[in-house]
């Protein structure tokens, strides 16, 4: 099993490193003052400036859409090859944005160049790939419980040349920002459907549509994380026309397997970035800070702490270039209980290394004088989104017992 990147990788690595030391580190107060500007002004969901500057400077780089594997949009780049670029770019809770590698909107991309119409690329993906605007993913529901998605109640409903959507989502990420110009939303074109992974469609809602209705920010313990949001939306009697379908009615389901998997990778390879950057604070602090007469870092409790969030890290981006070569290799479906564990792993390691580092940091960790409450929240987040820990956990399980349960 070779994971030695190729030379193309590794000279992307150092750029992505170089423009992070260059420009994102130095930039992270300016971002957070920015932001706070924005609110003052009663603009909290606008664009921050310093965002849209360094996506002129990524851009002239070439440090552009790096995620998509397709030549004729994006990098070229393999999943595997993508992975370390992601744990770099992730290193920074806002920095992949200013990559045109950000998720949600990295999800919708794909789905648009993978199964959008000629018609959708020109209204939608384009103006993504050239980071003109922003757009959100839409399928979580308040009423039900959507960790099954065939739960979903949202609805889909033909009427001539239009659809009408009738539904209420939450926790929709990017749904608040003000460049977020539309919505992929996933409903019910064919509730009675006797298969029930038939009976979704995905649908694309431009934001300004009547009957669209942000109707609040949903606070993630205690973060309204602007200029993002991740607002409860209602949807009212909106019509689109019926372009606006993506591939066809009953096939959201197949839509969203294309979808989740490489978001899966990136989610993942994101939070090792945080927790490899949450080490690295933990040792700077142990090494600074001296409590009973010694440096913590001399302190057993610490330096066990330390190894097992070395050891953590390693063994979690491990399993994640091993899910990404097979997904390569395989395919998403062969590589669906790796995909699985990954999901599971990376996010638990992340909340714990990064628990240990605000410990390190002792009341200081919980203010936004480091970076570490924001990424605790972001790991923590991560068990549920795409996917509860629980869910991929069962994955795995029924993939592990599949031989031993056959007559």
């Amino acid at each position: 099993m070779d994971f030695e990147f190729s030379p193309r990788v590794q000279q992307l690595q150092e750029r992505l490193q170089a423009f992070m030391e260059q420009h994102i580190y130095p930039n992270e107060k300016t971002y957070r003052a920015q932001l706070e500007e924005n609110k003052q002004n009663g603009r909290p969901y606008a664009g921050v400036p310093i965002v849209a500057e360094l996506k002129e400077k990524a851009r002239a780089e070439g440090l552009w859409n790096l995620f998509l594997p397709e030549e004729e949009y994006g990098a070229g780049l393999s999943n595997l090859e993508y992975a370390p670029l992601a744990e770099i770019m992730g290193r920074v809770l806002w920095s992949s944005e200013v990559f045109n590698c950000a998720a949600p909107d990295t999800g919708n991309m794909e789905v648009l160049a993978r199964y959008g119409s000629e018609e959708q690329k020109r209204e939608w993906l384009y103006p993504l790939l050239n980071g003109e605007i922003r757009s959100s993913f839409a399928m979580t529901e308040p009423a039900v419980a959507s960790s099954d998605a065939t739960n979903i109640e949202t609805r889909i409903v033909r009427e001539g040349d239009e659809y009408v959507i009738n539904g209420r989502k939450w926790f929709i990420t990017g749904g608040c920002g003000e460049r977020t110009k539309f919505f992929i939303v996933m409903g019910k074109t064919d509730p009675e459907n006797p298969n029930r992974h038939q009976q979704q469609s995905m649908i694309i809602v431009p934001k300004d549509t009547p009957g669209v209705t942000i109707v609040r920010d949903m606070p993630v313990y205690g973060y309204y994380h602007a200029p993002k949001g991740h607002p409860e939306i209602l949807f009212e009697n909106v019509r689109v026309p019926a372009s606006n379908l993506i591939l066809g009615e009953g096939r959201g389901f197949e839509i969203a397997q294309g979808r989740l998997g490489p978001g899966r990778i990136h989610h993942c390879m994101r939070v090792i970035g945080q927790a490899e950057r949450a080490l690295e604070l933990m040792c700077r602090r142990l090494a600074s800070r001296v409590a009973f007469g010694r440096p913590l870092s001399e302190q057993g409790v610490w330096r066990e702490r330390v190894a097992d969030s070395r050891i953590l890290i390693d063994q979690a981006r491990w399993l994640v270039l091993n899910a990404s070569q097979m997904m390569d290799t395989v395919g998403n479906k062969v590589a669906k209980k790796q995909i699985a564990m990954i999901k599971v792993a990376a996010p638990d390691m992340a909340c714990k290394v990064i628990d240990w580092a605000i410990q390190a940091h002792g009341a200081g960790g919980y203010t936004e004088d480091f970076p570490l409450a924001d990424m605790f929240v972001y790991a923590r987040h991560l068990r549920t989104a795409d996917g509860p820990d629980e869910v991929h956990r069962n994955a795995i399980a029924k993939a592990e017992l599949k031989a031993y349960l056959q007559d």
